[in-house]
């Protein structure tokens, strides 16, 4: 493949898993919940997500993800992935990709006639390669409004929020989602959710998507995590996500 196809493909891809990356959210769903970590507690995942579309094939292998409890009702939080990127016609590539950064503060707590509350801005720091296609080459911000409600065994959660590029409009867009559970023993806990991107500028077209997965408590510290899907309206014909969770 000629260099500029290369180039062009690249951002292809960087800019479709620009997108994908807010499935980093609520692991292994799209949609994320306002309750953090608890106080001085961790959450260390390490995982993959593979997304495939007319554009070729990308995902990460692996992500890191640690969450922190860095203060009462607050976590501190990281992603720092490696990608795979396999564009249609084009050759395999790979690298460091964007690194996320973010602040999950919940600012009311659940109560039985109401919600839990609360926000999770994120951050992504472009230190991928936009030539390689592992990187976007600006930075990406979200800011969510996330509630949650549990009635026993069941869950529900969702909402949504912005994402904006400073000094780059055309790739703003609004990221929305709603997601349900149910906890079918302590150790297993299955799950669906309907989530919706707005189209930015430069983008084809919106895309709503459905995903479905599962948690596995193995015990209290180690957890498997499985989620698949598709678009309903979109560019992805298959989305997947497996990762290993450790909570200390």
């Amino acid at each position: 493949m000629k260099p500029c196809k290369i180039v062009f493909y690249g951002a292809i891809l960087a800019a479709v898993f620009a997108a994908s990356q807010k499935s980093f959210a609520g692991p292994p769903f799209v949609t994320d919940d306002p309750e953090p970590v608890d106080f001085l507690h961790w959450e260390v995942y390490v995982g993959s997500q593979i997304e495939e579309n007319a554009y070729g094939i990308q995902g990460t292998l692996p992500h890191v993800e640690v969450n922190f409890g860095a203060f009462p009702g607050g976590q501190l939080h990281i992603i720092a992935p490696y990608l795979i990127v396999n564009p249609s016609g084009g050759g395999l590539r790979n690298g460091i990709g964007d690194i996320e950064l973010g602040v999950k503060y919940r600012f009311i707590k659940e109560y039985p006639w109401f919600p839990q509350v609360g926000t999770f801005p994120h951050l992504l720091v472009p230190t991928g390669d936009t030539a390689r296609g592992t990187g976007t080459g600006r930075y990406q911000i979200f800011v969510p409004l996330w509630l949650q409600k549990s009635f026993g065994a069941f869950t529900t959660y969702g909402g949504g929020g912005m994402w904006f590029s400073p000094s780059y409009s055309q790739f703003n867009y609004w990221s929305l989602g709603w997601e349900a559970q149910y906890d079918i023993t302590k150790m297993f806990t299955l799950g669906a959710e309907l989530f919706h991107n707005t189209k930015a500028v430069n983008a084809n077209q919106a895309e709503t998507g459905l995903n479905g997965g599962g948690i596995v408590n193995v015990n209290a510290a180690h957890h498997i995590l499985i989620s698949a899907g598709t678009d309903i309206d979109g560019p992805n014909r298959l989305m997947v996500y497996a990762a290993y969770q450790l909570t200390i």
